[in-house]
């Protein structure tokens, strides 16, 4: 899986829009049948962005994904996962747009199956069964039916349109109504959605050598119509039955039309899984849940550990880090989100800015400072955390100068600056014999060094 921040930046535009207008029954859908299967995180992402779209409208106005970040109180990474398991599971198609230097997406949040399709979706169902359990499942089941009404018993009276209408014959009404009806360049009417169900390609699964093994006169060709098909390639992958395996269930499932029986079909297919495994059923896991990092020849070095920390966590929760965990000020993630906004900074690089700037003004997120930086860095083209750093251990002395340069007194009297600055960790800059004169005694450097590697331990998680 690519890393996120090659897909994905909180500065990135998005608009949300509904595949046809959703209904609160939809809701519940979501909430029983789905989020068992996609988790917490995917449905808040899910009713956010349903949110975001106006009553009886279908397209939102645009945000950022800094603001989902922050509604959500998650990091990118989640968001993107999260992102990943909707599109997956069918509840969002994603469309994206690169202009330049600027890459925006459309999310058109997709109805959720009806109940009757998603007890007889044969993949869905058994993922949900496995998940809750027969005793809850059943109480689904019958929470989402009702009674129904035998009509046989009944004679239909219902009276025809000529019946009940007689049309008077006014020879303009015609042509202006068709020409009024037709709907303007960009525009639509407004309509409920239909999903389309899981989208399963043919990658993992070779029809052909499934056909080849079939001859005609076993099974005719059009016995495999498409809704054959789509059952074909849910079973194979739900129990993992490979091309040569499925031939058998197939002529098992022929009845006396020479059709193939799907209910047949998947009870002969869920049999030869219960004998594989001991009726074991199948459990949904998502490909990207896992998070284990790869192998690697030798263990990270502190700075290498600080940098994917940078790379993958959101500046909110950098804040909240340096502050042992408490909840970082409005004002500050107020200033995080103009600087971020404004220059356009990679997630990374604005928590390199994040750290720097705090460490450097006493824990006071200055923002005029921050924005002084942050305009230098993007006029830089920086694009990472590490060019961050880099950057800030080459620029040093500039940026102390600025900081210094605010410290002059209107008088324009000049004293010697005692430097007490404070750095990141990753921040080593050369000593030079110049600096080592201007040290002063009343400059302790090793106190300043042991109180700033106390600041930093949140950093080393």
């Amino acid at each position: 899986m690519k890393k996120h921040w090659n897909e994905i930046q909180p500065i990135d535009h998005y608009t949300v829009g509904t595949h046809g207008m959703l209904q609160e029954y939809d809701r519940k859908i979501i909430t029983f049948l789905y989020q068992p299967l996609i988790g917490s995180v995917c449905y808040s992402l899910y009713m956010s962005l349903w949110g975001e779209v106006e009553e009886n409208r279908l397209w939102s106005t645009e945000s950022t994904h800094y603001h989902l970040m922050n509604v959500l109180s998650v990091n990118l990474q989640d968001v993107y996962e999260a992102r990943m398991k909707l599109e997956g599971i069918g509840l969002l198609k994603t469309f994206e747009k690169k202009d330049h230097e600027e890459r925006r997406f459309l999310y058109e949040l997709q109805p959720p199956l009806s109940p009757q399709e998603f007890f007889h979706d044969g993949m869905l169902n058994v993922y949900l069964y496995r998940k809750i359990g027969r005793t809850h499942y059943l109480r689904l089941k019958k929470f989402f039916t009702d009674v129904s009404a035998d009509k046989h018993q009944y004679t239909n009276i219902t009276r025809s349109f000529q019946d009940v209408f007689r049309s008077e014959q006014i020879n303009f009404l015609h042509h202006d109504a068709n020409m009024d009806s037709e709907t303007a360049s960009g525009e639509q009417y407004m309509k409920y959605g239909k999903n389309d169900g899981l989208a399963l390609d043919e990658v993992d699964f070779d029809f052909q050598l499934l056909l080849s093994g079939l001859s005609e006169s076993m099974v005719p060709r059009k016995a495999f119509t498409p809704k054959v098909k789509e059952t074909v390639l849910k079973l194979s992958y739900l129990y993992g039955i490979d091309p040569l395996q499925m031939k058998n269930i197939v002529l098992s499932s022929l009845d006396a039309d020479d059709t193939i029986d799907i209910e047949l079909l998947r009870k002969t297919a869920r049999d030869w899984y219960g004998m594989q495994t001991g009726d074991q059923l199948p459990d949904l896991t998502a490909r990207m849940e896992t998070k284990q990092p790869a192998p690697r020849d030798k263990p990270l070095s502190k700075e290498e550990e600080l940098i994917e920390y940078l790379e993958t966590t959101s500046p909110k929760d950098v804040l909240s880090d340096i502050s042992n965990g408490g909840s970082p000020s409005k004002a500050d993630l107020q200033a995080v989100e103009e600087v971020l906004m404004s220059q356009k900074l990679p997630i990374g690089v604005m928590n390199v800015l994040v750290q720097y700037v705090l460490l450097k003004t006493d824990m006071k997120l200055t923002k005029g400072y921050m924005e002084k930086i942050a305009s230098h860095w993007s006029r830089k083209k920086v694009t990472s955390a590490s060019e961050a750093m880099n950057l800030a251990k080459k620029e040093h002395k500039q940026y102390l100068e600025w900081a210094e340069g605010k410290k002059e007194t209107k008088s324009n009297r000049r004293r010697k600056p005692i430097r007490t600055e404070k750095l990141p960790e990753w921040f080593k800059e050369e000593e030079t014999s110049n600096e080592a004169d201007a040290s002063s005694d009343e400059y302790d450097f090793e106190a300043e060094k042991k109180k700033l590697e106390e600041e930093l331990k949140n950093f080393r998680k």
